[in-house]
């Protein structure tokens, strides 16, 4: 008699039939993650972007990463940039070193310096000048065939040159229009922007650097803070619109404003002068909410007999996190505080803006005959969170970020061995792993590859083209 297909036994199932058998099946969290992420492995997996093409029409960093992101998913980038000329950003580099990788076949002495790095891997890139009014319709057909583009020219220019949103959801009323600059519309809206400005207008740096009173002043990141974060917010922006696209079947066009950025990162600032009328001061390295938690500094480095100076001179920063009642006594006692804790055995009393002075001082005393490493291992051995502030080698030359993959060496297509960052370290996806296939590419090195294999001009034409600098 046939087996009735509607009655399952637990035993014919695949699997554990016992607790034992389930305990066995088991493995670490560690394995099982590996496993899962699997680093190095990434082209091995589908693309979550796969089928997308997005048009970029950017400059320097905050909206090339925009797009960047959306090529490291699996999205097909095209970057648009000025003939012979390119991203001003190929042209910076630490000391405007810019001759690393050549710029362009017609420009063999001028080349693309390392400041061009994580905002424009994966993408393609081909030339064309937007003034020219017979490149308008070249620029049409390459929308007609895109999903989206992000520009951050000022304000009203693309419409000038009937390539902004009004326009071209004509074309395509599907397509996604980004703009990105520095005010957008209302009273600055012409206003030009750069990282500095935007941490300065939105009130980002008023928060950062010593207070006056310690001999500080307001303190602009180092990094280009402002840059990077504007351009993940876009991509939120952005895949947000796909998703509503999926279900309307319309674009939409996003505004995006760089010093509002800024403004998002000052935290409890705005709702703390709303409601109390209190502005928000900076304090340096310490955190106005908690206490201890904040860096201090050693008296020796971990590296005194180094060559490069900032082994030499600047390891020997410790940021400390002991704000607990219980890890604050445990501090004092490893260090031989034990009147501090008599005096701020509590956590609102240690907060005080006096109090934590006077606290990271003595911690500094404490720590000046020690380095770096001493004062780490001394405070970790007493159960309390301690770590060394890292340089870029010291990072490179860390085994978890090895392990993870986050630091590696890429071969690159054209530049051969780089080491690399970008992409990796956004991120572990186990079904659809961001990947890099390369860092960037000359200026114009993929105008055949889409004037002429996508959208069917002949090479003649696109020879024209490029005799009259149009591309």
């Amino acid at each position: 008699m046939a087996k009735d297909p509607r009655q399952v036994r637990l035993d014919d199932l695949p699997g554990p039939r016992t607790r034992e058998e389930l305990e066995e099946m088991k493995v670490p969290y560690e394995e099982y993650c590996r496993k899962l992420f699997d680093p190095g492995n990434e082209f091995l997996k589908p693309e979550a972007l796969k089928g997308i093409r997005w048009l970029s029409c950017t400059m320097y960093i905050f909206t090339p990463h925009s797009a960047a992101n959306l090529a490291e998913l699996g999205a097909e980038v095209i970057k648009i940039e000025m003939p012979r000329i390119g991203d001003p950003m190929r042209h910076t580099s630490p000391f405007n070193e810019a001759y690393l990788y050549p710029l362009h076949d017609s420009r063999p002495m001028t080349g693309t310096g390392l400041g061009y790095m994580n905002a424009n891997p994966n993408k393609y890139f081909i030339t064309m000048d937007y003034h020219v009014p017979e490149m308008r319709e070249v620029f049409y057909q390459l929308v007609r065939m895109s999903d989206g583009l992000t520009e951050l020219y000022r304000p009203g220019t693309f419409d000038r040159w009937r390539l902004s949103y009004r326009y071209l959801q004509e074309i395509n009323p599907r397509f996604i229009y980004v703009w990105g600059g520095g005010f957008g519309y209302g009273p600055k809206v012409f206003g030009g922007s750069y990282d500095i400005l935007g941490q300065a207008h939105g009130g980002f740096a008023s928060i950062t650097g010593f207070h006056e009173h310690m001999g500080g002043h307001p303190t602009k990141l180092s990094n280009w803070i402002m840059d990077w974060a504007s351009g993940t917010l876009i991509t939120f922006a952005i895949l947000a619109a796909l998703h509503w696209r999926r279900k309307t079947g319309l674009g939409t066009m996003i505004e995006f404003s760089q010093v509002q950025t800024s403004t998002r990162f000052t935290g409890y600032a705005v709702p703390l002068y709303g409601r109390f009328g209190v502005v928000r001061q900076r304090w340096g390295n310490w955190d106005t909410q908690l206490c201890v938690h904040g860096i201090i500094r050693c008296g020796k480095s971990d590296f005194p007999d180094a060559e490069n100076p900032q082994d030499r001179l600047e390891a020997r920063y410790v940021m400390v996190s002991a704000f607990n009642d219980a890890d604050f006594k445990a501090l004092c006692e490893v260090t031989g505080l034990k009147e501090l804790y008599e005096k701020y055995k509590g956590h609102r009393d240690r907060v005080e803006a006096e109090a934590q002075v006077e606290i990271y001082a003595a911690l500094e005393r404490w720590a000046a005959d020690k380095s770096r490493s001493e004062v780490v291992r001394i405070l970790t051995d007493a159960g309390i969170l301690a770590s060394p502030v890292m340089n870029d080698r010291e990072v490179y030359e860390s085994e978890h970020y090895r392990q993870r993959g986050t630091i590696r060496w890429f071969e690159d297509p054209l530049f051969g061995d780089l080491l690399v960052h970008g992409t990796y370290s956004a991120g572990l996806l186990s079904k659809t792993p961001r990947r890099l296939k390369w860092v960037w590419r000359p200026v114009g090195a993929d105008n055949v590859k889409v004037y002429h294999e996508l959208l069917g001009y002949p090479l003649k034409t696109i020879k024209e083209w490029y005799d009259k600098a149009w591309i």
